[in-house]
């Protein structure tokens, strides 16, 4: 049997174990996905020790993901977004490295759940907004698929020195909101507002178009109430529920070298979300 899990503090509320586990079953593969809580500051030495107990592969959340990328041989694309959060124990386990291989799917989910909306990402004007974990994810993997990107964060600093990570890109505060989303051809709400008050939201409505694509990292709740003013406005909406999706399904690829079952993993991961 394979093992698979996550590590982060806390887990409780992961939704990784159910989605990952339907798509072993629907691919009849001898796996299990177990989650782990290491304390402050022990995240290498968890993946060191996953490692040595023959542990197949390992979701990374917060507030781990930065810390594990000095115990990975981290991808460039995990490397350029300075965060890991799936590690794959294939090379370690065939002797061919010392360190087990640290991803970033998190950026897959973004252009994957696009993807899946027939969302053309290539040669758009996209507005993150959020410099967080999300948002870095986010822009990097808008601007490798062809976007031309603006960060949009409360404190600018911050979007400026992601903006100048991410190449092209420009970043600022929220000061000029307004004339940035309706410049934009996409938007994507990479903070966590519209999920502890379900009636806030990070862009008010009267900015929101019809030519705008619009994807929300909140899935809980799926709809929010960004996404609902969106799809009154015409715009195309994609909640985060795919972005979780389909960084899962990145991750399921990358460990087991077969095509993820996404109708699987997507209905049980739903099914937890109703």
């Amino acid at each position: 049997m394979d093992v698979y899990g996550l590590i982060g503090n806390p887990v409780g509320h992961s939704l990784s174990p159910p989605m990952h586990e339907a798509g072993y079953e629907a691919r009849g593969l001898d796996a299990r996905y177990v989650t782990f809580e290491p304390d402050a500051g022990a995240a290498a030495a968890a993946i060191a020790g996953a490692a040595d107990l023959g542990v197949a592969g390992l979701n990374v959340t917060v507030p781990f993901k930065r810390d594990v990328l000095d115990a990975v041989d981290a991808a460039p694309l995990a490397e350029r977004i300075g965060a890991v959060n799936t590690v794959d124990y294939g090379p370690v386990r065939a002797g061919e490295a010392e360190q087990p291989r640290g991803h970033n799917t998190d950026a897959a989910g973004v252009t994957r759940a696009l993807e899946h909306h027939d969302v053309t990402v290539d040669g758009r004007d996209a507005l993150v907004v959020g410099a967080g974990g999300a948002g870095r994810a986010a822009a990097f993997a808008l601007a490798d698929a062809g976007a031309s990107v603006h960060v949009a964060n409360r404190t600018a600093e911050r979007a400026v020195e992601l903006a100048e990570g991410v190449p092209g890109a420009t970043g600022g505060g929220l000061d000029d909101l307004a004339t940035r989303v309706a410049a934009a051809d996409l938007l994507v709400n990479a903070t966590s507002v519209g999920m502890e008050a379900p009636d806030e939201t990070p862009v008010p409505a009267e900015h929101l178009h019809g030519d705008l694509a619009v994807l929300d990292a909140v899935y809980a709740p799926i709809e929010t109430r960004l996404l609902r003013e969106a799809a009154a406005a015409g715009a195309t909406t994609v909640d985060g529920a795919w972005m979780l999706l389909y960084q899962g399904v990145e991750a399921f690829e990358i460990w087991t070298g077969e095509d993820a079952p996404v109708d699987a993993m997507n209905a049980a991961l739903r099914a937890e979300l109703e």
